[in-house]
Order: structure tokens, then C-alpha cells, then sequence
């Protein structure tokens, strides 16, 4: 190809995609609050914040996004509500937070035997699972929502216990949420649903036995390794997860239609920072966790890992059966994870060599 054509496509792509031409449609201006459950730490600095900044600068400052810490515009974990009533204009959230609402939420935020980080994104852009992810938002909630970031694989547990097989699982009092409130269970653990503010405490003071939270780069200003002495990996009940931005019906309709693209773009942008961003926070955490006297890291049996797999899949078959919505997310993204099995066969895992 010449470089004058070469020159001529790339100006093509640029055009198609809004930046460095005039626009047809005159842009509103827009200044927008943003709900988060996040009170501070990554989730609020990679995600909220990082969505916000590309916002921003795609739009060339036309749409400026206040982002507002958990709390500030609305309960922290009815983000969704907040930005559906109006009082928020947008928010940023993680759909296990509305799984009491419709259990589908657990296949977009992840869940036990869900896709890694890798897989989550080759599913939301590769296999449809960002369409169905609209759609679902849409129809469940009526707001406008897309994924704007992808979440790194937690630790499995903080533990006052060793746990390396099923058979520790049994009788163990854990702090947990969403659909791992209820598969823990199978495995004979009692879990325990508490608010974050609380959660430091309750693993200090041993209420309960174990805590799950985030990865490392989460975890590690939350101090648990400091009050609990085993960290046991990797994080069976998440492997990955999502967040999405969500947008109230009339706030969106007042945004032009270049625009609108550009703010989908953005999420799918900030879903690659906060890959990166997350990677890099959650190296740099376990390096400083590790180095904690005293503390023991446990890798899990493989057949601990064999069981999660079994009665999570048992749980999501027996939603399915009696949610539409669960089943058409949860046969989709089972079969996208079959689909690329052979990846396996010739790429190296992730810091394997």
C-alpha cells in the first residue's frame, strides 16, 4: 500500500471515530456526577477516576465527569438505584452488587467458575458479552450501561485457618457476597454477608474464620495480612470480574450521538487500563505482602479447585432453569469459554516461564 493510501485510511479510521474532525451533529456541553461504591483505593483511582480522565480527553472536554466516593451521591451498593432515580446522573459499579435484584448479575461481575481477566475480555468483545450486557441493563434496570473495566483475579481467602481441600471447607465461617454466599454453602462453609466498613474488624477480632476481599492490590491498604496469618490462592470464587458504567435514561438522551460513541469507547479503553493498571498495582502489593513475617501463602489442591468448579456449575445450572435472562448470559458464556480451550495448547499461561 502507498503511503498516501496508507495516510488516507488512517484519517478514515480517525473520522469514523470522532476524534480530529468536525462533528455533524452540534455537541452539549456536559458536566456529570458520577455514584461509586468505592471509598477510595484502586477501584476508585484505575476505574472511576480512569474512565473518567479518557472521558474527558476523547471528548476533547465537551463531558466532564465529577466522580463522587461511595456514599457521597447515595447508598454504597445501590450505585444502580442512585443513578436510576436521577439523584446521580451516572455511576460506576459492579453488577454483583444488583444480584439480589436478578441473579444474571453474577455472570457479568464473575463468579467461581467464571473466565480469568484474559477470557472476560475476549467474551465481552469477541463473544457478544458486552451486547448482552446492554441488553440486560436495559431491560432489568432501565439505564444505559456498558463494561468500562476488567477486575484482576483475587486471593481466595485472608485466613485464620489453612485451607487446601474440601474437606477444610467444611464448618469454616466466611465473610463473602454475591453468588459465593450461596456456593460456599455446598462445600459445607458458613458464610457471613457483611458491609466493607466492618469487614477489617470482624477478621481481627475472629467473628469469622476467613475473608475474602480483592487482590492484592485492594488488600493490601486494607491490612488483613497483618491480622490474619494465612493467604490462601488463587481466588477460586473469582477468577475475574467486571465493572460497568451506567448511564440514567434522560442524561444519556441529552448527550449527542458522536458523543455517545465516544463514552463507549472510553469504557472499552478503560478496560484495557485498568488490565494493565490492576496487573501492575497487584504485583507491586505482593511483593509487600509477602514480605510480612509470619505470614504462610497457600496454594489450593487441585481438587478443592475440581469441587468449586462442580457445585458452581450445579448453582448456575438450577438459576438458569428458572431465570431467562441468567440462562441465555450463562449459555453464552459457557460455550465462549469452551470455544477457546486451545489457546492453552500454544501460549504460555502468564508468567510461566
Amino acid at each position: 500500500m502507498s503511503k498516501f493510501k496508507i495516510a488516507l485510511a488512517a484519517t478514515a479510521v480517525v473520522a469514523g471515530l470522532g476524534f480530529g474532525a468536525p462533528v455533524a451533529q452540534a455537541q452539549n456541553k456536559l458536566e456529570l456526577n458520577m455514584a461509586t461504591p468505592w471509598a477510595g483505593g484502586h477501584w476508585l483511582d484505575i476505574g472511576a477516576k480512569k474512565y473518567a480522565e479518557n472521558v474527558e480527553r476523547m471528548t476533547e472536554g465537551r463531558i466532564k465527569i465529577n466522580v463522587f466516593p461511595a456514599g457521597a451521591l447515595g447508598p454504597a451498593l445501590k450505585v444502580t438505584e442512585t443513578v436510576q432515580k436521577g439523584v446521580a446522573d451516572m455511576g460506576h459499579s459492579w453488577p454483583g452488587y444488583d444480584w439480589a435484584v436478578d441473579r444474571t448479575g453474577a455472570i457479568f461481575s464473575g463468579w467461581s467458575a467464571g473466565p480469568n481477566p484474559e477470557e472476560m475480555m475476549m467474551w465481552l468483545f469477541n463473544g457478544g458479552g458486552a451486547e448482552l450486557w446492554k441488553q440486560w441493563r436495559k431491560e432489568k434496570f432501565d439505564v444505559v450501561a456498558f463494561p468500562c473495566g476488567v477486575l484482576e483475579t483475587e486471593f481466595f481467602m485472608h485466613s485464620h485457618k489453612p485451607i487446601r481441600t474440601a474437606d477444610d471447607m467444611k464448618g469454616l465461617k466466611l465473610r463473602t457476597s454475591s453468588s459465593w454466599a450461596e456456593i460456599a454453602p455446598m462445600l459445607g462453609a458458613s458464610t457471613v454477608v457483611l458491609p466493607g466498613s466492618e469487614v477489617f474488624s470482624a477478621l481481627e477480632r475472629k467473628v469469622v474464620d476467613a475473608i475474602e476481599w480483592g487482590g492484592p492490590g485492594s488488600n493490601l491498604s486494607e491490612g488483613f495480612h497483618k491480622v490474619a496469618k494465612y493467604i490462601i490462592m488463587p481466588g477460586l470464587h473469582a477468577p475475574s470480574g467486571a465493572h460497568d458504567c451506567i448511564f440514567n435514561n434522560a442524561t444519556w438522551a441529552k448527550i449527542g450521538d458522536k458523543d455517545k460513541q465516544l463514552l463507549e469507547l472510553a469504557g472499552r479503553l478503560t478496560v484495557f487500563d485498568s488490565y494493565l493498571g490492576y496487573a501492575k498495582s497487584d504485583l507491586d502489593a505482593y511483593k509487600q505482602i509477602r514480605a510480612t513475617p509470619n505470614l504462610e501463602v497457600i496454594q489450593v489442591d487441585p481438587s478443592l479447585t475440581a469441587a468449586v468448579v462442580k457445585v458452581s456449575t450445579e448453582w448456575a445450572e438450577k438459576q438458569a432453569a428458572s431465570n431467562a435472562w441468567f440462562k441465555k448470559a450463562f449459555d453464552s458464556q459457557k460455550a465462549f469459554m469452551a470455544s477457546v480451550k486451545p489457546l492453552a495448547e500454544f501460549r504460555f499461561a502468564t508468567g510461566s516461564r
